[in-house]
């Protein structure tokens, strides 16, 4: 918690419950569940953010070094819906129970709305993820900040209608994101930003094993999904994803 919040970049905590609590509690998983007006949503997350500012001492300018920080350093809680999914709710594809109350701490940098009202085929929709997963951080930079997607009722309906299980998004997904190191060294399209000549050769994935992870939350109507970006710091030496079960 220390590094995600003294790093200069825009990340904090965000947290995503699954199980029978959520329900029990009230949270919200449907229109605007990354949004405001749930005061389960936001007093969790701001729980939270009030332990790591008057207990942890993260304050903006002292520990907390963000350039820009985000929004969702407020709040960030959402529960996943888990009911109207086409896929096992993240909780049990992490290895808990069917039934099982959870919670997950992320390290997300916000927001990146994903637009989509054309696609009619999980082929051409996987495109259109995949397309605005490579942007997240930079487009030429790979394995640097994991991230999760999530996925809406309208556009998990295509998924489902095809009979695609998550894990078969997952690896159209990986197979879409295998970026040519040409396209991402130092000075390629001009842009000065990137890896160093010595990976031009071959290609490289956009996330390290493990590193994209897929929700399905949001109202049932609009053909629109999101992604939440990781910290640049992800990964084995930085931040990862922890999933504990909740105990009443």
């Amino acid at each position: 918690m220390h590094g995600l919040i003294a790093t200069t970049y825009f990340s904090g905590p965000v947290v995503i419950v699954n199980g029978p609590i959520a329900k029990a509690i009230g949270m919200n998983s449907g229109i605007n569940a990354l949004g405001q007006g749930n005061r389960a949503n936001a007093t969790i997350g701001r729980a939270l953010q009030l332990v790591v500012r008057n207990v942890g001492g993260g304050r903006p300018g002292g520990v907390d070094r963000a350039t820009l920080g985000n929004p969702g350093k407020y709040t960030f809680c959402f529960a996943e819906n888990e009911s109207g999914s086409p896929w096992e709710p993240l909780s049990v594809e992490r290895g808990f129970s069917p039934g099982t109350s959870t919670v997950t701490l992320f390290g997300g940098q916000g927001v990146q709305g994903i637009f989509d009202q054309l696609s009619r085929t999980p082929e051409s929709l996987s495109r259109t993820f995949a397309s605005c997963l490579r942007t997240v951080a930079h487009p030429k930079i790979p394995m640097a900040a994991d991230a999760l997607l999530v996925v809406s009722p309208e556009h998990g309906r295509i998924f489902r209608m095809a009979g695609w299980s998550k894990a078969r998004l997952k690896e159209e997904l990986d197979s879409l994101l295998q970026i040519p190191g040409s396209e991402m060294v130092r000075g390629a399209n001009d842009i000065a930003e990137g890896i160093p000549e010595s990976l031009a050769e071959g290609t490289l994935p956009k996330f390290r094993p493990g590193g994209l992870n897929i929700v399905h939350a949001g109202g049932t109507a609009g053909l629109f999904s999101a992604i939440i970006g990781g910290w640049v710091a992800s990964g084995p030496i930085g931040s990862q994803p922890v999933t504990k079960e909740i105990k009443s």
